[in-house]
């Protein structure tokens, strides 16, 4: 289905959970997260019937996210109830990967089809103090458990913070140099939390390019410009909602673990699906997605619109 703008919305973002088993400072407050009650979430016939209705409205690409989605309990089961849905062509999930490592095969049998993991830097102590508390190792095995599986090369996503893990850009492009994997740096973006951050903490993706002259353009992958180097087997991929938005290309909306649809991350409209079925499903969602607007408004100047922190919408 198109957009008014004729944008084809074949991808959603469906979050399983608002939890997550880290406290990132640029996503939490350190006391994380209030838990909602088992009711409060969407059941997973609730999920599979958005689904549904959401494929046969022209989504082809599902990407489950949270919260942490490995923190919800049955996701193994989960994924291979949505991938069995017809028209379902790609099943993903980001994560943390904190538990990657005990999930990765069980997930390839269900039928997810790639993985993002998140990754911010590659020194240990950096690592617990910007997930407060996470192990970088759990992550590493996680991503080798990712690999033996059989999926396809591994995207790392790294949001860069100014003075905090900058100094982690070459160490971590690098773990593409060797690997087909991609390695994704992302603008940090003034929402939840990150509103309130001094603006020397955005670096920005031209700073990436600046610390690694060797990149060479290479193509477009749904929101990033990827880059590689001679002799590199991966790329480089540069995330710019700040600095160079996306909007005009944007296919995407979201669900959240609570029922809402929101046409456009950084705006604050939403609309409520829990409790809808056949005809007003599919009406609200169609609604929805004519709802989306043209683009964003974020800048230095201008935080989110979107009304809830990240973890609350789907990361």
């Amino acid at each position: 289905m198109n957009d008014l703008f004729g944008r084809n919305i074949d991808y959603l973002r469906l979050s399983v959970t608002d939890l997550c088993d880290l406290r990132c400072v640029y996503c939490m407050d350190p006391a994380g997260v209030e838990k909602l009650a088992h009711g409060d979430i969407l059941s997973f016939e609730a999920l599979e019937e958005l689904v549904r209705c959401a494929v046969a409205l022209g989504v082809t690409k599902v990407r489950l996210t949270g919260g942490e989605p490995l923190t919800r309990r049955g996701i193994v089961t989960l994924c291979a109830r949505l991938k069995a849905i017809p028209g379902v062509k790609e099943l993903a999930m980001t994560t943390n990967a904190q538990t990657l490592e005990r999930f990765a095969r069980p997930l390839r049998e269900a039928g997810l089809d790639r993985l993002n993991v998140s990754l911010d830097t590659l020194d240990p102590d950096q690592y617990r103090r910007l997930t407060r508390g996470g192990e970088l190792e759990r992550v590493l095995r996680g991503i080798e458990a990712v690999e033996a599986a059989g999926f396809p090369p591994v995207k790392l996503n790294a949001v860069l913070l100014g003075g905090v893990n900058d100094d982690q850009i070459r160490p971590l492009a690098e773990l593409a140099q060797q690997s087909p994997r991609s390695v994704r740096f992302i603008e940090l973006m003034p929402i939840g939390v990150c509103a309130r951050f001094d603006p020397a903490r955005f670096v920005s993706a031209q700073s990436v390019l600046e610390r690694l002259p060797e990149l060479r353009p290479l193509d477009r992958d749904g929101v990033a410009l990827r880059y590689t180097a001679p002799g590199w087997a991966g790329t480089v991929g540069l995330i710019r909602p700040m600095t160079d938005h996306f909007c005009p290309a944007c296919s995407r909306i979201r669900i959240t673990s609570r029922g809402f649809l929101k046409p456009c991350l950084h705006d604050a409209a939403e609309i409520p699906l829990r409790g809808l079925h056949g005809q007003a499903l599919t009406e609200a969602m169609m609604q929805a997605i004519l709802c989306k607007p043209r683009q964003h408004h974020l800048g230095p100047d201008e935080p989110s619109g979107a009304g809830r922190a990240m973890y609350e919408i789907g990361g």
